[in-house]
């Protein structure tokens, strides 16, 4: 076929409680359709009814994803961001410090954090990169530290380089999140495979140092579907499982603020991957680029509010900074919109 004949499946999420007999669960969680967009490279095709959906389609929509980590699959999950570096764009420096890395650590986990995210290579834009060396001697005595002292949590690394996955895995992390989607170092793959755990492929236009110098998309929405789908493929060419996989479409990594726009409001279009996905816009600047905040630590209710655009569409994996706001904002959403207290 025609890549401008190819179509796309957008499943228009929602939560009300009036909910139409035949609709279908979304991804197995707590969002239902029951009516799709259909896209192309032309515009939009006007929507059609889920139940006319081919059946591979239906299902790969509607199917619940595979058990991660333990962790519940009811609710949206949270991610708790803890960079141990010097130079990250938000928080660059505060968690340096191996104690105050780990306090930050069970604060987060106190807190509401599902599972914490360990990064030692900012990937900020204009980002130079480290030597896997500096990487390892930042981020696995922090992943050992916390397991040597009981620490319950799944620890993710956040790296696009195999050694150092290897180091962090070693140390007792559970999962990898690679913001080059192993086109950065593509033994990390047999990394996964070998270690048999998660990974999280995220699409980036270009190199941290190079990525938000005039990104351009024909479409923002389907090509990064396109390149997410290539990525899943060759992860499975690989020998990872797709059940393994969450996708992330990579809010600020090579994206101008319409393009973060554009792919906030079609999230739930990712779900016909058939994997989790995992959004990060926590205090990225096109948040403070639309409400005129300067400080990135000050863009905690705009992160609230694209965190809650997210949960609206299924997605299951919330990357933050901010984690008691985020714990306590989705709570209160999910008691308005799914119910229960808790």
């Amino acid at each position: 076929m025609n890549q401008s004949q190819r179509l796309y499946y957008r499943p228009i999420a929602m939560t009300d409680p009036a909910r139409p007999e035949r609709a279908l669960d979304l991804a197995g969680g707590w969002c239902w359709f029951d009516r799709v967009e259909v896209l192309s490279r032309s515009g939009s095709q006007g929507l059609m009814a889920a139940a006319d959906l081919p059946g591979d389609l239906r299902d790969r929509l509607s199917a619940p994803r595979p058990a991660f980590l333990g962790l519940p699959q009811d609710r949206p999950l949270i991610m708790g961001i803890l960079n141990v570096t010097p130079d990250s764009f938000s928080d660059g420096g505060r968690f340096a410090a191996p104690e105050m890395a780990l306090i930050h650590a069970r604060a987060m986990a106190a807190a509401g954090a599902d599972i914490l995210d360990i990064g030692g290579e900012s990937t900020r834009p204009g980002a130079g990169d480290v030597t896997d060396a500096q990487e390892i001697a930042r981020t696995a005595p922090i992943i050992s530290g916390l397991r040597e002292t009981g620490f319950g949590l799944p620890i993710s690394i956040d790296t696009r380089k195999s050694a150092v996955a290897v180091a962090a895995l070693t140390a007792g992390a559970d999962m990898v999140n690679d913001v080059s989607a192993f086109a950065y170092d593509p033994d990390l793959a047999a990394v996964v495979r070998a270690r048999d755990v998660p990974v999280c492929l995220m699409h980036a236009q270009g190199t941290p140092a190079t990525m938000q110098l005039d990104p351009r998309y024909d479409d923002v929405l389907l090509d990064i579907y396109d390149f997410l789908a290539a990525r899943i493929d060759a992860a499975e060419a690989a020998g990872i499982a797709r059940g393994r996989v969450i996708v992330d479409p990579g809010i600020g990594f090579g994206k101008t603020v319409a393009h973060n726009l554009a792919l906030v409001r079609g999230l739930s279009l990712f779900h016909g991957l058939g994997c989790r996905i995992m959004l990060g816009a926590s205090r990225k600047r096109f948040i403070g680029t639309l409400t005129g905040t300067e400080a990135a630590d000050r863009r905690g209710p705009g992160s609230l509010a694209i965190t809650l655009a997210g949960a609206s569409q299924g997605v299951q994996l919330h990357r933050v900074h901010d984690t008691p706001e985020t714990d306590q904002a989705l709570r209160l959403w999910r008691a308005v919109n799914c119910g229960g207290t808790t």
